[in-house]
């Protein structure tokens, strides 16, 4: 049997975005995100209550300022205690999980889709999708992009308006365009 665009996108493999099906979840998702957006006076409490109404799932504590704009929101987990600035952006073409007591800057943008390295493919209109994996308590810094199939490690930092292309290790502080490691993680030091 034949997959579905949807079916497709979120296996990884190159599909067409003009299909009816992912027209029709983008229209939810846009009529969602017109409420969430509208939201911005209530508590958070209420607010986390309106994300998992679209989101994969929302931990405890967790607080997504908007405005906040998604794809489909279907795709995106995130854990207890995760913070979005204002002006975040989450294409979720594919799977985005963001781990517990992460922190994310203004205007951040989380990029699942991707577009194929050979023309006749492109002309087509096609495209496939890459999940990222942002770990547990990493930083983002405003303005930063993380490009697809990125994985940023537990504890990491990205600097502010960095582009970030690959992985990231776990405690690592990675800043520029594109985003190079500059400082890897210190073990603590130990008491006397």
């Amino acid at each position: 049997m034949d997959q579905t665009p949807k079916q497709k996108m979120l296996a990884g493999e190159l599909y067409d975005p003009d299909d009816p099906e992912l027209h029709a979840d983008h229209r939810t998702a846009r009529d969602w995100m017109a409420r969430y957006n509208a939201a911005a006076a209530e508590t958070p409490a209420i607010r986390r209550d309106r994300l998992r109404e679209r989101f994969a799932s929302v931990g405890d504590g967790t607080v997504v300022r908007p405005p906040f704009h998604c794809d489909f929101g279907l795709h995106i987990s995130l854990g207890a205690h995760v913070f979005l600035n204002f002006g975040c952006v989450i294409l979720d073409c594919a799977p985005v999980s963001i781990g517990d007591r992460t922190q994310i800057g203004p205007g951040v943008q989380i990029l699942t889709p991707d577009h194929p390295r050979e023309p006749g493919p492109r002309e087509a209109g096609l495209e496939f999708a890459r999940a990222i994996r942002i770990g547990r308590n990493v930083w983002i810094g405003g303005g930063a992009l993380i490009l697809p199939g990125v994985t940023v490690g537990d504890d990491a930092i990205v600097g502010a308006g960095s582009v970030v292309t690959r992985d990231v290790p776990a405690g690592a502080t990675v800043a520029g365009n594109p985003a190079r490691v500059l400082a890897a993680r210190v073990a603590p030091a130990r008491e006397a």
